[in-house]
């Protein structure tokens, strides 16, 4: 027994660089997104311009994600995270010299095309961790967010308001190339040579087709609706705070701050004690409760205060649901389909990330902000009510994952 544990905490361990790159590269996300809703005043834009950028930014996503996640499941999961760290180290660099509109366009198609690291780490996490551990180790993509939501947005106001694009996006640069020294030094490869061999003599035989698997067509539907709502709110709220609010760029950075002050509060006392005492499924209904009271509320918000407090109600909301749902979509597919099951699922993150900004900025710009609060109630309730149906657990062979060991 104690041998089983020692075996389990190692394999959990050699995770750690993954936590690393994996915050720092968030960090380099959050320190550019609190200053998107002023990006149409550096270029002298419309704000549906700029959310045409970064929807377009997401279509690359949309289409290269798969692939990268893909090419992991054939080559290995570490190469094909460096390439992907690599796209994203050039991205910012343009981003950060971004004279003009088209460079700027330009950057976001890199870091679109190259953006596969998510698929590729939830791919790494199913290839280690067993189904009923993986909720928790899921969360810990959220853990990263949330530590780098403290500073990354700080840090981004900061350099924005001093040095405009130019700080933000070449201290987001350097990050990455901490992130890409992190990986090709620390992350051992989870799926090596003879697991792909293996992999490859199986697909013969076992073949996920999405259309004939019930519980991964319904909980990707289900993850569909919640990511398109979730992500419309969390991209429209920097035009939101600067249309409405009329924040300024370090004001929104300190508001992006409390919310992840509060998320990880949340995170490192409550999440483990509310997922035990209610069970994933019970947990992620309770989330998407809240998340559809919530979405309906911040359209009506006229000032800080009340957008503080309900992003608190958000990022409770957040921790419940989106590493346990990641968890469940894990848990509908066989090891051998992992890197295509989370590409797939990362996918349809990037429809959201091209719904969202366009959608956000258009509703914000042509109709008043109570809509923003209905759409995007209304895009959430489908998740709620299908989160009431029970998803049957598919039982896999999980021995190369060590999922079976007690």
């Amino acid at each position: 027994m104690n041998e089983n544990n020692n075996r389990k905490v190692f394999k959990y361990r050699m995770l750690a660089p993954l936590w690393i790159a994996i915050f720092i590269d968030v960090l380099g996300f959050t320190i550019l997104f609190p200053m998107v809703g002023y990006f149409s005043e550096v270029f002298n834009t419309s704000q549906t311009i700029i959310g045409l950028i970064f929807s377009v930014n997401a279509m690359f996503g949309f289409v290269f994600g798969p692939i990268l996640a893909k090419l992991s499941d054939k080559y290995g999961r570490k190469p094909l995270l460096l390439i992907s760290q690599l796209g994203t180290l050039f991205a910012f660099i343009l981003t950060a010299f971004s004279g003009n509109l088209w460079m700027l366009v330009i950057a976001r198609m890199i870091d679109g095309m190259f953006g596969g690291n998510f698929p590729i780490a939830k791919a790494i996490i199913s290839d280690k961790v067993p189904p009923k551990d993986r909720g928790i180790q899921m969360a810990n993509v959220g853990i990263a967010h949330v530590l780098a939501s403290l500073i990354g947005p700080a840090i981004g106001g900061f350099f924005f308001t001093f040095f405009g694009l130019l700080g933000p996006g070449l201290f987001a640069a350097g990050l990455t190339v901490i992130t890409i020294i992190v990986t090709l030094i620390m992350l051992e490869e989870t799926w090596t040579k003879e697991d792909r061999a293996q992999s490859h003599k199986e697909k013969l035989e076992i073949s996920l087709k999405i259309t004939q698997n019930k519980n991964a067509l319904f909980m990707l539907v289900l993850w569909a609706f919640h990511t398109i709502s979730f992500t419309i709110i969390m991209t429209s709220i920097s035009f939101f705070s600067a249309s409405v609010l009329h924040l300024q760029p370090l004001e929104l950075s300190f508001l992006f701050m409390i919310s992840g002050i509060f998320r990880a509060g949340v995170r490192f006392t409550l999440f483990k004690p509310t997922i035990k005492k209610l069970g994933e499924s019970n947990a992620i209904r309770l989330g998407l409760a809240i998340f559809f009271v919530s979405f309906f509320l911040i359209g009506f918000s006229t000032d800080v205060v009340t957008v503080i407090i309900i992003f608190m109600f958000i990022s409770f909301a957040a921790s419940l649901t989106r590493g346990p749902m990641n968890s469940k979509i894990t848990q509908t597919a066989s090891p051998q389909e992992q890197g295509k099951i989370n590409g797939l699922s990362s996918a349809l993150d990037s429809v959201a990330q091209i719904l969202g900004p366009l959608i956000g900025p258009f509703i914000l710009d042509t109709l008043p902000p109570y809509w923003l609060g209905i759409v995007v109630s209304l895009i959430a309730l489908p998740a709620l009510l299908m989160s009431m149906r029970k998803i049957e657990k598919k039982k896999y062979n999980h021995s190369k994952n060590t999922l079976n060991h007690s």
